[in-house]
């Protein structure tokens, strides 16, 4: 059977577009098992490309080559070479770091992520769930590690009929792997620690918030305290906060392994801020790196309201001349609402704003231009002026 996706004229305009994602309402007959690489065709016939197919998630199509180009394992290697060789030119100050970044490197559905000298991966899609095997050989050759794991348990796969798992691919992956970045060193739990084990997307955003950082600092949704370790050295006294124990555990043994002081305690931020400031506590620099609060664009009236609620509390927290890093990692609050948001929390608080800096995530996590679903971290970095 030649596997064979036809796609009806909206779907024929958005591969045109650029945009990788065909989705089932697009989708006009199919020829093809599930997970299988495809010929897409309009409904003359005429080749569009090939892609990655599921039979159970909306996007049905996911675009690797247009025209009559073949998606084989020559093209596979050809992407992962440049995406490692471009990795490998930022030269970023950390032994972990993101190798391949799914749609914008031309992947989509497929993410690598480097741990020193182990590799850490994640296929989202029924097609690239397939070419595991052909992917795990080919980054044997290009970067031979000591190991590679399949973190395949986010919740996505659950959308592509997949199972959630974690398994080791290839050699041998320890229960934590030594890293370092921006000088700070950490065990990352590779095995069961948020997305691949770290944070990696905000590691430009902590070098940029350490250029600020003075005096006392809070810093919020902690995690394992990425932000609190490479700031702690640039402050007189470091808070951190968040809502797991497990994670200011963490944070206590990093500030520990580094040689800095973080006071690390459990609590629901909401409660926190408006707890410091009943008690009129006041802090120079602020982090807010929230988890994502609309993860569905149903969500978002929420998240609005959470996320003003949280930046108009730090702002009168803040003193004046004080530094407020504030981030959004949910892809359905863009960076103009983000920033709409954060100007109705400082007109409630009464506090000019000025803008100091606005970024997003690290280079290393590019962005597809004509795919804005790729550009999902936002961060503003802001000055209370009076």
């Amino acid at each position: 059977m030649h596997a064979t996706v036809t796609v009806s004229k909206r779907g024929e305009e958005r591969v045109a577009s650029g945009h990788p994602w065909i989705y089932r309402t697009d989708v006009a007959a199919v020829t093809a098992d599930a997970g299988s690489i495809v010929s897409v065709r309009n409904a003359r016939g005429r080749v569009l490309g090939q892609a990655l197919f599921s039979d159970r998630s909306q996007i049905t199509l996911r675009m690797l080559t247009r025209g009559e180009s073949p998606a084989d394992r020559a093209l596979l290697r050809r992407r992962l070479e440049a995406a490692i060789a471009f990795r490998h030119r930022l030269n970023v100050n950390a032994s972990a770091f993101r190798l391949v970044h799914g749609e914008a490197d031309l992947l989509p559905s497929l993410v690598v992520d480097r741990y020193g000298d182990y590799l850490v991966l994640q296929t989202l899609s029924q097609g690239m769930d397939a070419l595991t095997p052909t992917i795990v050989e080919l980054l044997n050759e290009l970067v031979a590690p000591k190991g590679i794991l399949a973190r395949n348990d986010p919740r996505a796969r659950l959308l592509e009929g997949l199972e959630q798992r974690v398994d080791v691919l290839s050699g041998d992956v320890p229960p934590t792997v030594p890293v370092h970045e921006l000088g700070v060193r950490y065990d990352v739990d590779v095995w069961h620690g948020q997305k691949t084990g770290l944070f990696l997307d905000q590691r430009e955003n902590r070098a940029a918030a350490a250029g600020y950082a003075t005096g006392r600092l809070l810093d919020c949704f902690s995690y394992n305290g990425g932000f609190a370790l490479a700031l702690a050295g640039h402050v007189r006294e470091a808070m951190a906060f968040d809502i797991s124990e497990d994670a200011v555990e963490r944070i206590g043994h990093n500030a520990t392994r580094n040689g800095v002081a973080i006071d690390a305690r459990v609590g629901n931020v909401f409660d926190e801020l408006r707890g410091l400031e009943r008690l009129r506590e006041r802090f120079d620099t602020i982090v807010l790196d929230p988890p994502a609060f609309a993860k569905t664009r149903a969500s978002v009236p929420k998240a609005v309201t959470g996320y003003k609620e949280i930046n108009l509390r730090a702002l009168k927290l803040l003193n004046p001349g004080g530094t407020l890093v504030t981030c959004s990692c949910s892809y359905h609050v863009d960076e103009a609402m983000l920033g709409e948001i954060l100007y109705e929390a400082a007109v409630d608080a009464q506090i000019p704003v000025s803008v100091v800096e606005k970024r997003m995530q690290g280079r290393d996590h590019p962005v597809l231009l004509g795919v804005p679903e790729t550009y999902y971290l936002k961060c503003f970095i802001l000055r209370k002026l009076a």
